[in-house]
């Protein structure tokens, strides 16, 4: 099959409807909701999203909870990273 679109990629489907800045934005978001990513238990690249927030590894068979669009959400990693803060200096402290 040719390549259908060159500039505008996923959201092609849309036409010229909605203006194209909110296609790049929609655009962003279809391409990284539709892609896999990185499994913490078994190490691969098999993680898809399910439905909203739900995301599923087909290699081993976890269901995670994450984002909507992504598996793990800019806040979720700030609020690890500070969990994990907390525990060093916890640990630190004893």
């Amino acid at each position: 099959m040719a390549k259908r679109t060159k500039k505008v990629g996923i959201t092609g489907k849309y036409g010229t409807r909605y203006g194209s800045t909110l296609r790049k934005l929609l655009r962003k978001v279809e391409v990284s909701q539709h892609s896999k990513f990185h499994c913490s238990f078994c190490g691969k690249d098999s993680v898809k999203r399910k439905c909203t927030g739900i995301w599923n590894c087909k290699s081993c068979g976890k269901v995670l909870a994450g984002g909507a669009y992504t598996l793990s959400t800019a806040a979720a990693v700030t609020t690890r990273s500070t969990i994990n803060r907390l525990k060093r200096m916890q640990v630190e402290a004893l």
